[in-house]
């Protein structure tokens, strides 16, 4: 999932360090995708400081929530949905269209939260300014990050732009899609790809729309019980 659907199930939660805690885990990998960090493994690291064992919580829940998820039927049969609809279109294009698929069924569903008034996006980032530096710096050392420079340029970035109101309009969306796969690909989408991208989203976006919540539910009510 992506951050607003992570966000969605934190939605009620007036801590801060609990709410970065569950997307920190993809700022990380925006930020520095070759750190891998594992605090889940050392929990004996943190709990002497509640702000540290807080975000750790965060961190826990993001990590129980994509696991949720991402073996749902739900997920593997929209993303078999999304695929259909977009091989036509990728041709020409060197990106794999499970990959496009997988992060299209994800950034739908953050733009129908957003859109469907699901979640409230500027509390998310007053949640995100709330939090101190120095206890997300520390929280990332004592994880195993070295160099915490290219981290905090990320965020700060993030929070200044605020991006992710963008995901507002469709068409955001399938700029968001292009950057991501310009990660990994040089050429990913001409325009005119970019153009056919929005419109096969809008089509797939009708389908999604219709039981979206469904997975939204089934996870809330698995971490309740479990977590």
């Amino acid at each position: 999932m992506n951050f607003l659907s992570h966000y969605y199930f934190e939605r009620n939660n007036l801590n801060s360090n609990m709410v970065i805690g569950t997307v920190l885990p993809d700022f990380v990998k925006n930020a520095q995708k070759e750190l891998n960090l594992y605090p889940q493994k050392k929990p004996e690291l943190f709990i002497a400081d509640k702000n540290l064992n807080e975000i750790l919580d965060g961190w826990k829940r993001h990590l129980a929530v994509d696991q949720i998820f991402h073996s749902s039927d739900f997920f593997i049969n929209e993303m078999a949905k999304l695929k259909q609809l977009l091989l036509p279109i990728l041709n020409d294009s060197p990106v794999r269209p499970s990959f496009l698929a997988h992060i299209g069924v994800e950034l739908v569903l953050d733009h129908l939260l957003v859109i469907n008034g699901k979640i409230n996006i500027n509390a998310f980032y007053d949640h995100l300014n709330n939090v101190d530096d120095k206890v997300l710096k520390l929280f990332l050392t004592t994880s195993g990050a070295e160099n915490t420079d290219p981290f905090f340029k990320f965020l700060t970035s993030f929070k200044s732009s605020r991006y992710l109101l963008s995901y507002q309009k469709l068409e955001n969306i399938s700029y968001a899609l292009q950057r991501i796969c310009m990660r990994l690909w040089t050429d990913p989408f001409d325009e005119e790809t970019v153009s056919l991208l929005t419109e096969q989203l809008e089509v797939y976006k009708l389908i999604l729309e219709k039981d979206y919540m469904t997975i939204f539910k089934e996870i809330e009510t698995e971490l309740n019980t479990n977590f």
